[in-house]
């Protein structure tokens, strides 16, 4: 049996990952096996996951069923966003530039810096004390 996917990529963000699988439809999303509206409650995390359709001018072209895991709500839609940029650009190197100019096909890499041993946390120190 042939794959009905026309694309599947991954997208990172923070410590997300989201695996989307895209084929030609109507424009149904489904993440974790929960449509869109059901998924995200906040009308901006729904903007962010729609934008690269938005520049694209592809709203409503394509089905995507994604997988996202790790990070909270908003860093999953900032890996499905990437992941949807990737797919898109993919599939024509007009959508990539287009993509590219607004800056979503790079994964942004600002990550929680890890807390270091004899200290309070990432980048606060303990009160000096001189005498």
């Amino acid at each position: 049996m042939a794959n009905p996917y026309l694309q599947h990529t991954v997208g990172k963000r923070k410590t997300s990952v989201a695996r989307l699988y895209m084929k030609e439809g109507g424009g149904n999303i489904r993440i974790n096996q929960k449509a869109m509206d059901e998924y995200y409650l906040r009308p901006t995390s729904k903007m962010l996951i729609m934008q690269p359709f938005e520049l694209t001018n592809t709203v409503g072209k394509y089905d995507l069923n994604v997988n996202v895991t790790g990070g909270g709500l908003q860093g999953q839609a900032g890996a499905i966003r990437h992941a949807l940029a990737r797919a898109l650009s993919a599939i024509s190197p007009e959508y990539r530039s287009i993509l590219k100019r607004a800056g979503l096909i790079t994964r942004d890499a600002r990550e929680k810096e890890r807390k270091l041993p004899g200290q309070p946390g990432a980048r606060k120190k303990f009160q000096f004390s001189k005498r």
